[in-house]
Protein backbone atom coordinates (compact mmCIF):
# COMPACT_ATOMS: atom_id res chain seq x y z
CA UNK A 1 0.00 0.00 0.00
CA UNK A 2 1.11 3.64 -0.78
CA UNK A 3 1.86 5.07 2.40
CA UNK A 4 1.40 8.93 2.50
CA UNK A 5 2.28 11.07 5.73
CA UNK A 6 -0.10 13.74 6.15
CA UNK A 7 -0.75 16.12 9.28
CA UNK A 8 -3.35 18.88 9.40
CA UNK A 9 -0.60 21.15 10.56
CA UNK A 10 0.91 21.11 7.10
CA UNK A 11 -2.05 24.07 6.38
CA UNK A 12 -0.41 26.03 9.04
CA UNK A 13 -2.50 29.21 8.55
CA UNK A 14 0.06 32.41 7.80
CA UNK A 15 -1.04 35.92 7.51
CA UNK A 16 -2.36 37.53 4.55
CA UNK A 17 0.40 37.36 1.64
CA UNK A 18 1.96 34.50 2.69
CA UNK A 19 -1.06 31.97 2.24
CA UNK A 20 -0.68 31.04 -1.31
CA UNK A 21 1.76 28.50 -1.21
CA UNK A 22 0.54 26.65 1.58
CA UNK A 23 -3.30 26.64 -0.03
CA UNK A 24 -2.13 23.09 -1.36
CA UNK A 25 -1.71 21.26 1.38
CA UNK A 26 -5.32 21.22 1.75
CA UNK A 27 -6.25 20.71 -1.30
CA UNK A 28 -4.35 17.72 -2.21
CA UNK A 29 -5.55 15.03 0.15
CA UNK A 30 -8.93 15.91 -0.71
CA UNK A 31 -8.09 15.61 -4.36
CA UNK A 32 -6.55 12.62 -4.07
CA UNK A 33 -9.71 10.92 -2.21
CA UNK A 34 -11.93 12.46 -4.96
CA UNK A 35 -10.35 11.11 -7.64
CA UNK A 36 -10.04 7.57 -6.20
CA UNK A 37 -6.02 7.43 -6.19
CA UNK A 38 -6.22 6.27 -2.33
CA UNK A 39 -8.51 6.09 0.70
CA UNK A 40 -7.98 7.02 4.16
CA UNK A 41 -6.14 3.92 5.04
CA UNK A 42 -3.44 5.21 2.93
CA UNK A 43 -2.63 8.80 5.24
CA UNK A 44 -0.67 8.18 8.60
CA UNK A 45 -0.02 11.57 10.38
CA UNK A 46 3.28 11.95 11.72
CA UNK A 47 4.38 13.71 14.95
CA UNK A 48 7.08 15.44 16.89
CA UNK A 49 10.25 14.00 16.89
CA UNK A 50 13.24 13.48 19.25
CA UNK A 51 15.48 16.35 18.83
CA UNK A 52 18.33 13.96 18.16
CA UNK A 53 16.82 13.26 14.51
CA UNK A 54 17.17 17.02 14.16
CA UNK A 55 20.50 17.48 15.47
CA UNK A 56 21.91 15.31 13.07
CA UNK A 57 21.81 17.85 10.82
CA UNK A 58 20.90 21.21 12.31
CA UNK A 59 23.16 23.30 14.80
CA UNK A 60 21.79 22.99 18.48
CA UNK A 61 22.17 26.91 18.30
CA UNK A 62 20.02 26.96 15.30
CA UNK A 63 16.89 24.51 16.81
CA UNK A 64 17.28 26.55 20.04
CA UNK A 65 16.39 29.65 18.18
CA UNK A 66 13.55 28.08 16.18
CA UNK A 67 11.67 26.68 19.19
CA UNK A 68 12.42 29.67 21.94
CA UNK A 69 11.58 32.18 18.95
CA UNK A 70 14.84 34.10 19.09
CA UNK A 71 16.81 34.13 15.93
CA UNK A 72 17.70 37.46 14.98
CA UNK A 73 16.21 39.71 12.21
CA UNK A 74 18.21 39.15 9.40
CA UNK A 75 17.68 35.39 9.94
CA UNK A 76 14.21 35.51 10.06
CA UNK A 77 13.92 37.83 7.46
CA UNK A 78 15.57 35.17 5.08
CA UNK A 79 13.25 32.25 5.98
CA UNK A 80 10.51 34.18 4.54
CA UNK A 81 7.51 33.58 6.76
CA UNK A 82 6.50 35.17 9.97
CA UNK A 83 8.16 33.00 12.81
CA UNK A 84 5.92 30.91 15.45
CA UNK A 85 5.38 28.02 17.85
CA UNK A 86 3.04 26.86 15.17
CA UNK A 87 4.97 26.77 12.26
CA UNK A 88 8.56 25.39 13.97
CA UNK A 89 6.19 22.73 15.24
CA UNK A 90 4.80 22.39 11.99
CA UNK A 91 8.25 21.65 10.02
CA UNK A 92 9.49 19.29 13.09
CA UNK A 93 6.39 17.45 11.84
CA UNK A 94 6.85 17.71 8.18
CA UNK A 95 10.68 16.00 9.00
CA UNK A 96 8.75 13.30 11.37
CA UNK A 97 7.37 12.67 8.03
CA UNK A 98 9.55 12.16 5.79
CA UNK A 99 12.07 9.48 8.38
CA UNK A 100 8.61 7.62 8.65
CA UNK A 101 8.14 7.66 5.33
CA UNK A 102 11.53 5.86 4.86
CA UNK A 103 10.53 2.75 6.52
CA UNK A 104 7.55 2.34 4.46
CA UNK A 105 9.67 2.83 1.36
CA UNK A 106 11.52 0.06 2.58
CA UNK A 107 8.90 -2.20 2.93
CA UNK A 108 6.73 -1.47 -0.30
CA UNK A 109 9.43 0.01 -2.55
CA UNK A 110 8.05 3.82 -2.33
CA UNK A 111 6.17 6.31 0.33
CA UNK A 112 5.48 9.66 -0.14
CA UNK A 113 4.82 13.13 1.83
CA UNK A 114 2.19 15.83 1.04
CA UNK A 115 4.68 18.56 2.09
CA UNK A 116 8.34 18.48 2.42
CA UNK A 117 10.97 19.45 0.04
CA UNK A 118 12.51 22.03 2.23
CA UNK A 119 15.98 21.83 0.18
CA UNK A 120 17.15 26.03 1.00
CA UNK A 121 17.15 24.74 4.85
CA UNK A 122 21.12 24.88 6.01
CA UNK A 123 22.38 23.24 9.02
CA UNK A 124 22.55 26.35 10.71
CA UNK A 125 19.84 28.37 9.21
CA UNK A 126 17.10 28.66 6.93
CA UNK A 127 15.98 30.63 4.13
CA UNK A 128 13.12 30.56 1.39
CA UNK A 129 10.59 28.95 3.21
CA UNK A 130 12.60 26.28 4.55
CA UNK A 131 13.71 26.11 8.43
CA UNK A 132 14.53 22.77 8.21
CA UNK A 133 15.86 20.26 5.85
CA UNK A 134 13.23 17.27 5.73
CA UNK A 135 14.95 15.15 3.67
CA UNK A 136 18.63 15.72 4.94
CA UNK A 137 17.42 14.86 8.02
CA UNK A 138 15.45 11.71 6.71
CA UNK A 139 18.58 10.69 5.37
CA UNK A 140 20.52 10.89 8.69
CA UNK A 141 17.87 8.68 10.60
CA UNK A 142 18.35 5.96 7.41
CA UNK A 143 22.10 5.82 8.33
CA UNK A 144 21.95 6.61 11.83
CA UNK A 145 19.43 2.85 12.26
CA UNK A 146 21.81 1.32 9.77
CA UNK A 147 18.92 1.07 7.34
CA UNK A 148 20.99 2.38 4.41
CA UNK A 149 24.41 3.08 4.13
CA UNK A 150 24.71 5.28 0.39
CA UNK A 151 22.13 7.62 -0.02
CA UNK A 152 21.13 9.48 -3.56
CA UNK A 153 19.09 12.78 -3.46
CA UNK A 154 17.66 13.41 -6.89
CA UNK A 155 16.41 16.99 -6.82
CA UNK A 156 14.25 17.97 -9.46
CA UNK A 157 12.31 20.97 -8.07
CA UNK A 158 13.22 24.33 -10.13
CA UNK A 159 15.10 25.74 -7.44
CA UNK A 160 18.60 24.57 -7.05
CA UNK A 161 18.68 22.33 -3.74
CA UNK A 162 21.13 24.81 -1.87
CA UNK A 163 20.74 23.80 1.74
CA UNK A 164 21.16 20.25 0.81
CA UNK A 165 24.17 20.88 -1.17
CA UNK A 166 25.82 22.44 1.90
CA UNK A 167 24.44 19.66 4.47
CA UNK A 168 26.41 17.11 2.33
CA UNK A 169 29.41 18.21 1.15
CA UNK A 170 32.45 16.42 1.11
CA UNK A 171 29.92 13.41 2.11
CA UNK A 172 31.06 10.41 0.11
CA UNK A 173 28.39 8.51 1.66
CA UNK A 174 25.30 10.94 -0.09
CA UNK A 175 25.02 11.91 -3.63
CA UNK A 176 23.17 15.26 -4.01
CA UNK A 177 22.15 16.07 -8.00
CA UNK A 178 20.16 18.79 -8.57
CA UNK A 179 18.48 19.74 -11.78
CA UNK A 180 17.62 23.19 -11.88
CA UNK A 181 16.50 26.27 -13.50
CA UNK A 182 20.16 28.23 -14.36
CA UNK A 183 18.69 31.65 -13.38
CA UNK A 184 16.62 30.71 -10.93
CA UNK A 185 16.80 31.29 -6.84
CA UNK A 186 19.51 31.02 -5.35
CA UNK A 187 21.11 33.48 -7.13
CA UNK A 188 24.71 32.48 -5.65
CA UNK A 189 24.64 28.40 -6.13
CA UNK A 190 26.37 25.40 -3.93
CA UNK A 191 28.21 22.96 -5.27
CA UNK A 192 26.22 19.60 -5.79
CA UNK A 193 27.52 16.44 -6.34
CA UNK A 194 25.89 17.13 -10.14
CA UNK A 195 24.39 20.24 -10.91
CA UNK A 196 22.67 20.55 -14.13
CA UNK A 197 21.76 24.01 -14.64
CA UNK A 198 18.56 24.51 -17.35
CA UNK A 199 18.15 27.55 -19.63
CA UNK A 200 14.89 29.52 -19.37
CA UNK A 201 12.01 28.12 -20.95
CA UNK A 202 13.85 24.74 -21.34
CA UNK A 203 10.78 22.49 -22.23
CA UNK A 204 9.89 18.49 -22.17
CA UNK A 205 12.14 17.44 -25.24
CA UNK A 206 15.53 18.71 -23.72
CA UNK A 207 14.53 18.51 -20.21
CA UNK A 208 13.52 14.78 -20.44
CA UNK A 209 16.23 13.57 -22.83
CA UNK A 210 19.10 14.89 -20.42
CA UNK A 211 17.44 12.95 -17.32
CA UNK A 212 16.84 9.81 -19.40
CA UNK A 213 20.46 10.20 -20.04
CA UNK A 214 21.93 11.17 -16.81
CA UNK A 215 19.90 9.70 -14.35
CA UNK A 216 20.42 6.40 -14.94
CA UNK A 217 24.36 6.46 -15.23
CA UNK A 218 24.38 7.75 -11.86
CA UNK A 219 22.14 5.16 -10.23
CA UNK A 220 24.34 2.92 -11.88
CA UNK A 221 27.79 4.53 -10.70
CA UNK A 222 26.87 5.91 -7.00
CA UNK A 223 24.99 1.88 -6.73
CA UNK A 224 22.51 3.70 -3.81
CA UNK A 225 20.57 2.05 -1.31
CA UNK A 226 18.20 4.56 -0.74
CA UNK A 227 16.91 7.35 -2.86
CA UNK A 228 15.71 10.98 -2.17
CA UNK A 229 13.22 12.66 -4.59
CA UNK A 230 12.47 16.08 -4.68
CA UNK A 231 9.10 16.31 -7.30
CA UNK A 232 8.76 20.09 -7.13
CA UNK A 233 6.32 20.81 -10.00
CA UNK A 234 7.64 24.54 -9.98
CA UNK A 235 8.99 23.08 -13.12
CA UNK A 236 5.64 23.97 -15.15
CA UNK A 237 5.81 26.53 -17.82
CA UNK A 238 4.28 29.91 -16.47
CA UNK A 239 5.23 28.92 -12.76
CA UNK A 240 5.36 32.37 -10.79
CA UNK A 241 9.11 31.11 -9.38
CA UNK A 242 10.16 29.36 -12.34
CA UNK A 243 11.15 29.91 -15.01
CA UNK A 244 11.44 26.62 -17.15
CA UNK A 245 8.93 25.51 -19.55
CA UNK A 246 7.27 22.03 -19.18
CA UNK A 247 4.02 20.69 -19.76
CA UNK A 248 2.06 19.01 -17.29
CA UNK A 249 2.18 16.05 -19.05
CA UNK A 250 6.13 16.51 -19.19
CA UNK A 251 6.57 16.94 -15.90
CA UNK A 252 4.50 13.69 -15.17
CA UNK A 253 7.03 12.22 -17.35
CA UNK A 254 9.73 13.11 -15.28
CA UNK A 255 8.10 11.23 -12.34
CA UNK A 256 7.80 8.37 -14.26
CA UNK A 257 11.19 8.38 -15.73
CA UNK A 258 12.21 8.84 -11.96
CA UNK A 259 9.91 6.33 -9.82
CA UNK A 260 10.34 3.62 -13.40
CA UNK A 261 13.94 3.55 -12.28
CA UNK A 262 14.15 3.09 -8.80
CA UNK A 263 11.06 0.04 -9.03
CA UNK A 264 13.36 -1.38 -11.63
CA UNK A 265 16.31 -1.15 -9.94
CA UNK A 266 14.40 -2.34 -6.46
CA UNK A 267 15.87 1.06 -4.46
CA UNK A 268 13.47 2.34 -2.25
CA UNK A 269 12.23 5.99 -3.30
CA UNK A 270 11.22 8.68 -0.58
CA UNK A 271 9.10 11.75 -2.08
CA UNK A 272 8.70 15.08 -0.80
CA UNK A 273 6.24 17.18 -2.77
CA UNK A 274 8.74 20.80 -2.79
CA UNK A 275 7.64 23.78 -4.91
CA UNK A 276 4.88 24.85 -6.83
CA UNK A 277 3.45 28.31 -7.34
CA UNK A 278 1.61 28.41 -10.44
CA UNK A 279 -0.73 31.02 -11.04
CA UNK A 280 -4.07 28.74 -10.94
CA UNK A 281 -3.84 26.45 -7.66
CA UNK A 282 -5.76 23.75 -9.81
CA UNK A 283 -2.62 23.43 -12.06
CA UNK A 284 -0.37 23.08 -8.58
CA UNK A 285 -2.92 20.44 -7.85
CA UNK A 286 -3.45 18.38 -10.54
CA UNK A 287 0.49 18.44 -11.05
CA UNK A 288 1.25 17.24 -7.98
CA UNK A 289 -1.59 14.87 -8.01
CA UNK A 290 -0.05 13.28 -11.12
CA UNK A 291 2.99 12.00 -9.32
CA UNK A 292 0.97 9.96 -6.99
CA UNK A 293 -1.01 8.29 -9.78
CA UNK A 294 2.53 7.52 -11.21
CA UNK A 295 3.61 5.99 -8.04
CA UNK A 296 -0.11 3.96 -7.62
CA UNK A 297 0.46 3.23 -11.42
CA UNK A 298 3.99 1.62 -11.01
CA UNK A 299 4.04 0.07 -7.76
CA UNK A 300 0.56 -0.93 -6.58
Amino acid sequence: MLKIAYHPIYQHPLPEGHRFPMVKYDLLPKQLLHEGIVTEENFFKPSIPNDEDILRVHTPAYLNDLKNQTLDARSARKIGFPLSEALVNREVIIADGSMKCCEFALENGVSMNIAGGTHHAYSGHGEAFCLLNDQAIAARYLQHQKLADKILVVDLDVHQGNGTAAIFENDESVFTFSMHGKNNYPFKKEKSDLDIALDDDCGDETYLSILEKELPKLIANQKPDFIFYLCGVDVIKGDKLGRLGLSMEGCKKRDEIVLELCKEQGIPVQCSMGGGYSPDIKTIVAAHTNTFKVAQKLYF
